[in-house]
């Protein structure tokens, strides 16, 4: 089971702003792409063909501690905080040398996904829940 993911990462031009700074949206995308990593190391896609369910972001945040630039070389530390039959939630912290740039959090639900219809709200399956786990507090990045 996984509780907790690291992705190295270099930031791209087109991730920065006229000061060559990272702007603040593209710190969700790189949550979410150590996320679909966090899911890839387990063994599935967060977002197979043909799935009947999907997962929606119901909640996210961010605090920004310090810039980050054009081609910086930096950390995003994922690990899941919370775990019920229908969602799962991360804490976030992107890192550069060892130091806090940013913090933040991200909650997804499982939803059904009905032909025509709207998304309902579902229970986790089974081998998606089997391959995460809650992070202990020892193994929770400051």
């Amino acid at each position: 089971m996984i509780s907790e993911f690291c992705l190295k990462r270099q930031v791209h031009f087109y991730e920065t702003d006229a000061a060559g700074i990272v702007h603040f949206s593209v710190f969700f995308r790189y949550v979410e792409e150590a996320e679909h990593a966090m899911w890839r190391a387990a063994g599935l896609s967060i977002a197979p063909p043909n799935a009947s369910v999907g997962f929606p972001r119901v909640a996210a945040n961010f605090d920004f501690l310090r810039p980050l630039y054009f081609e910086d070389e930096f950390e995003v530390h994922l690990r899941i905080t919370r775990k019920s039959s229908r969602s799962l939630s991360y804490g976030a912290t992107i890192e550069k040398d060892g130091n806090a740039l940013a913090r933040g959090t991200l909650t997804i639900a499982c939803v059904q996904k009905l032909a025509g219809g709207p998304m309902q709200s579902a229970t986790i399956p089974a081998e998606i829940a089997n391959a995460f786990e809650v992070a202990t507090p020892e193994a929770v990045k400051g």
